[in-house]
C-alpha cells in the first residue's frame, strides 16, 4: 500500500498529458516553457569553467571540432546533453553561461550554471583540479539572475510567476564520487563513510539544496541520475576491472546514491506545494547508449595526464563510433542519445514519475 500515493501521483498527471503528448507534434516557434535553467557538472557546462583557476577546462581544441562556435568550454567534440535538451524544447538559441548572461541581461530565457568537477559537496573537485562552482554556489549564482529578472520584470511576484513556468534540469553527484569519494589519496570521506552512509550523507545535502532552488521559484524540475561512472576509460586505466567490464565498485557506489534519488523525489513532491520534481534514470539510460558504438572504452582524442583531450593532437575521424571524447565524457553522439530520452522516456525505467516532455506541460 505505501507505493500507491506514488501509483496516483503517476495516474493523476500523465495520463492526461500521454493523450496530449499523442496528439501534438514537437513544438515550432516559441520554446515550450519560457525559461531553461541548467545546474550541474561537466555533463553539462557550456563554458563556466573558462575564466577559472583549474585543470578542469576545455576551452581549447580538439574539443568544440563539431561545434559550431568551435571551442566553447563544452567537453565534446559538439552539444552536450544540457544543449540537446534545451534544443529538444524548442530553444533556438543556445542557453548562457552565467557570466554571459549576467554582462549581456540575456536572462529571461534562462542560465546556464553547470561547473565541471563540481559536487553537492562544496570541496569535491577543488583539491584535484582547483577552482569549480559547487552546487551551493551555482545557488547563489541562481539568486544574482533571480535579482536581475526581478529589476526587468518590475516587481518579485511577476519574477516568481516566471521562474515558476520554467524547466530547471540539475545533474550533480558524480564528482563527489570521482572527484571526492574515490580520491582517497586527496580526501578521506571513503575512511569516514560507508558506500551506504555516504550517500545517505550526499541526499540529506542534496535534498536541503533542492528544497533551496523550489524555495527561489522552482517548480518543475528534472533531477539526473548519476551516470556508470565505473565505466569511462579514466576510471578503467587507474583501478582496473578485476574481469569485469566496469570497474564495479564505483558502479556499486554510485547506484547506491542513485536508489534515493525516486524516494527524495517523491518526498520533496509531497512536502513541497506545487513542486513537480522528477527522475531522469542517466545510470540506465547511459549503459543502454553505450551499445549504439563501436568503440565504447576508449577516449575519441588522445589525452594529457589529466584525463583531457590533448591540444596538440587531432581525434579520431569519425566521432560517430565512439562512446567517449576524452576520458571521462560523451562525445555529441551519446549526448544527443542521453538528452533524447531525458526528453522523451523510451522506456518506462527512464524517467519517474515524468519525462521532460511532460514536465514542460504541467
Amino acid at each position: 500500500m505505501e507505493n500507491q500515493p506514488k501509483l496516483l501521483w503517476w495516474i493523476f498527471f500523465t495520463i492526461p498529458l500521454l493523450i496530449i503528448s499523442n496528439l501534438q507534434n514537437c513544438a515550432y516557434g516559441e520554446p515550450q516553457v519560457p525559461c531553461f535553467f541548467v545546474f550541474g557538472d561537466s555533463l553539462f557546462d557550456n563554458g563556466n569553467n573558462n575564466n577559472l583557476s583549474t585543470l578542469a577546462k576545455a576551452n581549447y581544441t580538439p574539443y568544440g571540432i563539431d561545434f559550431s562556435k568551435g571551442p566553447t568550454g563544452r567537453f565534446s567534440n559538439g552539444n552536450n546533453t544540457a544543449d540537446v535538451i534545451a534544443k529538444l524544447l524548442g530553444f533556438d538559441d543556445y542557453i548562457p553561461t552565467f557570466n554571459e548572461a549576467k554582462a549581456t541581461k540575456n536572462i529571461l530565457r534562462g542560465v546556464n550554471y553547470a561547473s565541471g568537477s563540481a559536487g553537492i559537496r562544496n570541496e569535491s573537485g577543488r583539491l584535484a583540479v582547483g577552482d569549480v562552482i559547487s552546487l551551493d554556489e551555482q545557488l547563489q549564482n541562481h539568486r544574482i539572475i533571480i535579482s536581475l529578472i526581478t529589476e526587468a520584470l518590475g516587481n518579485k511576484d511577476s519574477a516568481m510567476k516566471h521562474l515558476n513556468k520554467c524547466i530547471y534540469t540539475i545533474d550533480m553527484g558524480n564528482n563527489d564520487y570521482t572527484m571526492n569519494y574515490f580520491l582517497p589519496q586527496l580526501y578521506n570521506t571513503s575512511r569516514q563513510f560507508s558506500a551506504h552512509q555516504y550517500a545517505t550523507v550526499l541526499i540529506q545535502q542534496y535534498s536541503q539544496q533542492l528544497e533551496s532552488l523550489y524555495d527561489l521559484g522552482a517548480r518543475k524540475v528534472a533531477v539526473a541520475g548519476l551516470i556508470q561512472n565505473g565505466c569511462s576509460p579514466n576510471a578503467l586505466a587507474t583501478y582496473g576491472t578485476n574481469g569485469s567490464s566496469c570497474v564495479e565498485v564505483i558502479n556499486n557506489a554510485v547506484q547506491i546514491f542513485n536508489s534515493k534519488l525516486i524516494p527524495l523525489v517523491t518526498n520533496l513532491n509531497a512536502n513541497l506545494p506545487g513542486a513537480k520534481f522528477t527522475y531522469i534514470n542517466f545510470y540506465q539510460i547511459d549503459a543502454e547508449s553505450t551499445r549504439a558504438f563501436r568503440f565504447t572504452r576508449v577516449a575519441c582524442c588522445n589525452l594529457t595526464s589529466t584525463g583531457l583531450c590533448d591540444p596538440s593532437t587531432i581525434p579520431c575521424p569519425d566521432r560517430t563510433e565512439y562512446a567517449f571524447y576524452d576520458s571521462a565524457h560523451p562525445t555529441e553522439a551519446r549526448a544527443l542519445i542521453l538528452g533524447r530520452r531525458a526528453y522523451r522516456a523510451q522506456s518506462v525505467t527512464d524517467a519517474f514519475p515524468v519525462d521532460i516532455s511532460l514536465l514542460a506541460q504541467l
